[in-house]
C-alpha cells in the first residue's frame, strides 16, 4: 500500500483521511463536511478577547469553556473551583487566547 503524502494547498478529510484540495467544503469520496465551514471565519459570534476576558476573570468558573461551547470542560472547572487549580489553568488558557492570532484560534477552537 502506498502512503499518499499532502501537498501545500491540500488538507486531509477530517472524516476518512483522503487528500482533498485544502479549502474543499466537502470531501469528494466520503461526503462530509469539513470542519471550519460551520463558521464563517472572522465571525463575531465568539472571539479570542472575550473568551481571554472570561478566562481571565471569571475562569476559575469555567466561564471561557461555557462561552466556547465545551460544557463538559466548564461542568469540571466547576465542579474543581474549590480547588483552585482551574483558576490557575485558566489564567494560563487566558494568557494564550489574548497571544495567539485570530486564525490560531478560530483553527484550534472554533472547528
Amino acid at each position: 500500500m502506498t502512503e499518499v503524502v499532502k501537498g501545500p494547498e491540500e488538507k486531509y478529510c477530517f472524516e476518512c483521511g483522503e487528500v482533498i484540495r485544502a479549502r474543499a467544503e466537502l470531501c469528494p469520496k466520503c461526503g462530509i463536511r469539513q470542519p471550519g465551514f460551520g463558521v464563517q471565519r472572522g465571525s463575531p459570534e465568539k472571539n479570542r478577547i472575550a473568551a481571554g476576558v472570561f478566562a481571565l476573570l471569571l475562569g476559575i468558573f469555567g466561564a471561557h469553556k461555557f462561552y466556547l461551547g465545551k460544557t463538559g470542560q466548564g461542568i469540571m472547572y466547576l465542579l474543581f473551583c474549590w480547588t483552585m487549580i482551574p483558576g490557575i489553568i485558566a489564567f494560563i488558557e487566558g494568557i494564550l487566547y489574548l497571544t495567539m492570532s485570530d486564525e490560531a484560534f478560530e483553527d484550534r477552537y472554533l472547528t
